[in-house]
């Protein structure tokens, strides 16, 4: 199998690097959290100038059908940067969202708004108390003549204070738990009966706790059939899933790459500490477990538009457990290196290890994707 980048996916890979190399160094960084949204709308112009919001939808919707392979470019070189723009909450999880389960005419309004910059979108669907159990959906929704009554709360909203529109799930039908009866709903954020709690995560992104009372919505702003979202939300929090073991990819990348940067400079007993065999040793054990992350971020971008339901969720947590490994051991390590200065603001070191922290926990830690893993019957099912 050839996992060579073709020219296209060369080139995008060229100027996605390129932009982050050229307005995301350390201090622009900080400069655009200090921002009134805590990232930057002219770079997000920028990126819709490059087609970079376009990439993932189709042609039809005015995209320019990116695939998987496209989205794990893109979410590396985030993760280099740490970018603080919504791209995996608007692009990814609600513009997927949006071309999986939304009509011709939902599509043809607010995808072209989106690929040009103009409109937010933030999936609203955790909630306390579901933990990782996408189908936990304790929010309401009741059926008034044309219209629908939402009334709940959602939890850890990616950039949903910043939110033009958010999509919501809802139970129409069922129990709490129950598979069957989640649907999704298209919410302006400044509707009547919507309070958005904006706040800062431990790695400077934003998030959002939304609170739905008695808000009303038209029959046009349901997504897909009445009752049967969750297989459209498991698909995307897969594809959410991948793009997320890419940012981890990049993000582990950028600290080995400073660390050994590091190492050649710090100098002890009048030497650079990258002399030093055991600290030598370390580095090339971090880049092993960088190119084990990457191998099986490769295999997860590979198989999220696997058709099979199952052999998908296997790969994804697979991928998902390798990826928490990784960014654990890499993260530790760079700090450690770095001695003291590694958990200070100043230090860069210190906000990659934030991200990946963060990063293991989002849509279920090493712990959860591993007892799923398992009760999957593992990544090779015993009989093969």
């Amino acid at each position: 199998m050839n996992f060579d980048l073709n020219e296209e996916q060369r080139l995008l890979k060229d100027a996605v690097d390129r932009l982050i190399l050229d307005q995301y160094a350390f201090d622009q960084r900080a400069r655009y959290q200090d921002q009134a949204d805590g990232w930057s709308r002219q770079l997000w112009a920028q990126f819709a100038d490059l087609g970079l919001l376009g990439l993932p939808f189709s042609e039809a919707d005015g995209g320019f059908d990116g695939g998987s392979v496209e989205t794990m470019i893109v979410m590396e070189a985030i993760g280099r940067g740490r970018l603080l723009e919504p791209y995996l909450a608007t692009v990814v999880l609600a513009g997927g969202l949006l071309s999986a389960a939304g009509n011709d005419a939902q599509r043809a309004e607010l995808v072209p708004a989106l690929i040009g910059g103009q409109l937010l979108l933030a999936f609203a669907h955790s909630e306390i108390q579901a933990r990782y159990d996408l189908a936990d959906v304790a929010t309401c929704a009741r059926q008034e003549g044309d219209s629908w009554i939402l009334d709940g709360a959602k939890r850890f909203v990616l950039h949903g204070d910043c939110a033009d529109k958010l999509l919501v799930s809802a139970r129409v039908s069922g129990n709490r738990r129950d598979p069957d009866g989640i649907a999704l709903f298209l919410v302006d954020a400044t509707a009547e009966g919507v309070s958005r709690r904006g706040y800062l995560t431990q790695d400077r992104l934003r998030a959002a706790d939304v609170t739905l009372s008695g808000v009303r919505v038209d029959a046009a702003a349901l997504v897909g059939e009445a009752g049967d979202a969750l297989a459209h939300i498991d698909q995307v929090v897969d594809a959410a899933i991948a793009a997320l073991c890419a940012e981890a990819v990049g993000a582990m990348e950028q600290a080995y790459v400073l660390t050994v940067d590091y190492l050649k400079v710090r100098k002890q007993f009048g030497v650079a500490i990258g002399s030093f065999q055991a600290l030598q040793h370390k580095a090339v054990d971090m880049l092993v477990m960088i190119e084990q992350a990457r191998s099986m971020a490769l295999y997860a971008s590979m198989m999220v538009s696997d058709p099979d339901p199952l052999e998908r969720r296997r790969a994804i947590s697979a991928a998902k457990v390798q990826i928490g490994r990784s960014a654990r051991f890499v993260s530790q390590q760079a700090v450690q290196l770095h001695g003291g200065i590694g958990v200070t603001e100043e230090c860069q070191i210190g906000h990659y290890m934030r991200r990946l922290s963060m990063l293991e926990f989002m849509f279920g830690d090493t712990d959860h994707h591993l007892a799923q893993l398992a009760r999957d019957g593992g990544l090779i099912a015993a009989n093969a």
